[in-house]
């Protein structure tokens, strides 16, 4: 079953401690004086490989971010349903950014900027030293009994784990926690910047395909292996009319381009949307080395003016691609965005 009690904290961080040898959490403290809670961040997994896959983006750019500023959160602990077309994250469906692009890092090794506690405290410090910026924590809430053992102001310890991705788990100790939209991470946001900024961790043992419903591995590779679709298929979203002129339905279109030496016909795969509306695409054919504009129907997947996602499915159901672009990018009537 999903883990319990998702969703995100909001709030200012004020300490931090770094994970150790004997402590393998990164710790925040947020919110002190004002229901302070704890975020603990794993920095090494429990089961092999041990080090951790981290992907962090210092100008992050997605719809997440105006659906942040939109839903107005507290300054506390928000719980989130997991499906689409929310708040909730999900690696996979989401399209919050290339897991290709991920690598692994130690927990605490000897150096500068070579282990995820380096990784982390680049972002996390920034954030204790500005005093508009705001954490987003996703994960998974607890409340303890006893004070907090990090922060003892905390009492009882209350917080958020499970800072990584939740689902890809092979069986074992972990299947249970599978489940789409319900993965963590961290953002940050610097008003006084106008910038953004996050960091997303998985573990190595998990896949990054799995099952629509209970978030179980459709296999067992990992963002970086050369067997994965993506990584397979040189078909590529680089284009779409999210807003054109007129009434939507019917005029919305994407653009693929094929990177390849092969024709690839698209018989059997679908466009999806973010609230998981999906166009099956017909007898279609990218040429080698060229680009090929696919309209939607307007009766499946369709592009929010709001900002939104797009995603290529290959005929087996798996993502080849996957884009987003904000309400800023979706402003311009009859403008292509480049994604």
């Amino acid at each position: 079953m999903p883990i319990k009690d998702y969703g995100v904290l909001k709030g200012k961080a004020s300490q931090r401690i770094l994970a150790t040898k004997n402590s393998e959490h990164y710790q925040i403290l947020i919110n002190e004086g004002d229901d302070p809670h704890r975020i603990a961040i794993n920095t090494q997994s429990s089961e092999a490989p041990s080090q951790v896959l981290f992907y962090a983006d210092d100008d992050f750019h997605h719809a997440i971010t105006d659906a942040l500023l939109q839903a107005g959160l507290p300054d506390a602990f928000t719980p989130l349903p997991s499906k689409p077309d929310g708040l909730a994250l999900d690696f996979i469906r989401g399209n919050l950014f290339d897991v290709a692009q991920m690598v692994p890092l130690p927990s605490n090794v000897p150096g500068d900027n070579n282990d995820l506690n380096d990784k982390l405290d680049l972002f996390v410090q920034q954030a204790i030293a500005d005093d508009d910026a705001v954490v987003y924590a996703f994960g998974q809430h607890w409340v303890d009994t006893k004070p907090d053992q990090y922060f003892p102001e905390i009492d009882p310890s209350t917080g958020i784990h499970d800072i990584h991705m939740n689902q890809g788990n092979p069986p074992g100790n972990y299947l249970k926690d599978n489940g789409p939209y319900q993965d963590g991470g961290l953002i940050f946001h610097f008003p006084s910047r106008g910038r953004w900024a996050a960091v997303f961790t998985a573990f190595q043992s998990q896949s990054f395909h799995t099952d629509d419903v209970t978030g179980n591995p459709l296999n067992n590779l990992s963002p970086t292996d050369p067997g994965q679709p993506e990584n397979d298929t040189p078909l590529r979203i680089i284009a779409a009319m999210v807003n054109p002129k007129g009434d939507d339905p019917g005029k919305e279109y994407v653009i693929l381009l094929n990177k390849g030496a092969v024709d690839i016909n698209l018989s059997g795969w679908q466009i999806a949307d973010k609230q998981k509306k999906k166009d099956t695409l017909g007898n279609l054919t990218v040429p080698a080395g060229d680009t090929l504009k696919v309209k939607l129907t307007g009766n499946g997947a369709q592009l929010s003016q709001k900002g939104g996602i797009i995603t290529l499915l290959n005929k087996d159901g798996l993502k080849v691609d996957g884009v987003t672009y904000t309400q800023k990018d979706a402003q311009q009537e009859g403008v292509l965005v480049e994604l």
